[in-house]
């Protein structure tokens, strides 16, 4: 699986003009499961996401978790994240997982996130979705397990 993190000040997802989710400081996760990706690969994504050390302690060093400060996590599927370029200027998704299986692994990634974290927002699985986001720092993170 594949995520790419970015620390925020706010963020939060909006369908057809409506906000479906929403988090105050925390981390943006957008997450792209991948063809051979399983429930352990989302669990072992989840762990690092979660205990990764990147906002400020008392001394501005990157030494607190999203855990340690009580951040929100705002997780929003994105396949895009599968894109091989390598072959020309147009993207290559066959990577990606099947999108019943990536469906499948979003809502385990996302029902773990919730029952380890007490403040998880999403968007939805394949809808066209307006991220909105403060990036704090900025800090962005790409992670792959």
């Amino acid at each position: 699986m594949k995520a790419v993190l970015q620390r925020v000040g706010e963020a939060r997802v909006d369908i057809g003009g409506l906000t479906v989710g929403r988090i105050g400081a925390g981390l943006l996760v957008l997450v792209c499961a991948e063809r051979g990706d399983s429930d352990a690969a989302a669990d072992k994504l989840l762990a690092k996401i979660l205990k990764l050390r990147i906002f400020s302690d008392a001394a501005g060093k990157m030494n607190r978790s999203v855990q340690d400060v009580g951040g929100g996590l705002l997780i929003v599927s994105q396949f895009t994240l599968a894109a091989d370029v390598s072959g020309g200027n147009r993207p290559s998704f066959t990577q990606a997982a099947p999108p019943d299986e990536g469906r499948r692994l979003y809502g385990y990634f996302v029902a773990q996130a919730r029952s380890a974290h007490p403040d998880v927002a999403t968007g939805e699985f394949g809808a066209d979705m307006q991220v909105h986001l403060v990036n704090d720092g900025p800090v962005t993170i790409a992670l792959q397990i």
